[in-house]
């Protein structure tokens, strides 16, 4: 009897693992009342909800300040050609600071059980990829956030150059072009890809997980899109509903 009671715990830890992880993109900035995505209190949002984790956006101003936006421009100011402190003068919609990474990473250091899945976003030049990379890193490093953290990009030159300075983290590639084997062969950890490529490519969830990858999609807004993927044995599915999905 007590190795059947055993052996149902041992299942049932491996189901557990098995289950797709929900993030929220850009925090949950859908909630109750609504926020403004990549918000600090989005992210709070998301810490409430219990799920895997919470992406985010990390760009360059012109003085090298990191900051967290999706957008190239913040109102109407390009931010890697505007100085931050003209930047912070306009507020979020939500009247919230205009968020730097540190802030953002502060409000993350408060609940471990989440995890702050980075996306440092591409710039004009591949050297000032690496200096976004390196800065981003190193305050990761310096706030002991290195097993929280978690890294994704649309550029290929930034997830080569995280592996190259922390190789033990974890980098999932977002652009859609790449085979599992050609992520593979790159040395990057996953595919964190739009849903469509993996409608597109259909045996691509299994075969990523044959060679030990990460899978995930993007933006699943949609039940019957993440029913869909979950069949397939999805690892991960990144959404603006987060609050719909983790109970599915």
């Amino acid at each position: 009897m007590k190795n059947f009671i055993l052996g149902l715990a041992v299942l049932s830890t491996v189901m557990m693992k098995a289950q797709t992880q929900i993030i929220a993109h850009r925090g949950y900035f859908q909630a109750q009342p609504p926020t403004t995505e990549n918000s600090i209190q989005s992210l709070e949002n998301a810490q409430k909800l219990k799920i895997y984790g919470a992406e985010f956006d990390v760009r360059m101003t012109k003085d090298g300040v990191l900051v967290i936006n999706h957008d190239e421009h913040h109102g109407k100011m390009e931010i890697s050609e505007t100085l931050f402190k003209e930047l912070e003068a306009l507020k979020l919609s939500n009247g919230e600071k205009f968020p730097t990474l540190k802030d953002y990473l502060k409000q993350g250091k408060k609940d471990k059980s989440l995890k702050l899945i980075v996306e440092i976003k591409p710039a004009k030049t591949p050297e000032i990829e690496n200096e976004i990379t390196q800065k981003t890193i190193k305050m990761i490093k310096d706030m002991k956030l290195e097993s929280q953290s978690e890294f994704i990009s649309f550029s290929l030159n930034i997830c080569k150059e995280i592996k190259k300075l922390a190789p033990s983290f974890k980098v999932q590639y977002l652009n859609g072009e790449l085979s599992p084997e050609q992520i593979k062969q790159e040395g990057l950890d996953g595919m964190d890809y739009h849903y469509s490529v993996f409608q597109k490519n259909p045996t691509w969830i299994a075969d990523a997980k044959a060679l030990g990858l990460i899978t995930n999609a993007w933006t699943v807004n949609d039940a019957a899109v993440y029913d869909e993927l979950k069949k397939q044995g999805i690892g991960f599915v990144t959404t603006n509903i987060p609050d719909q999905l983790k109970n599915k």
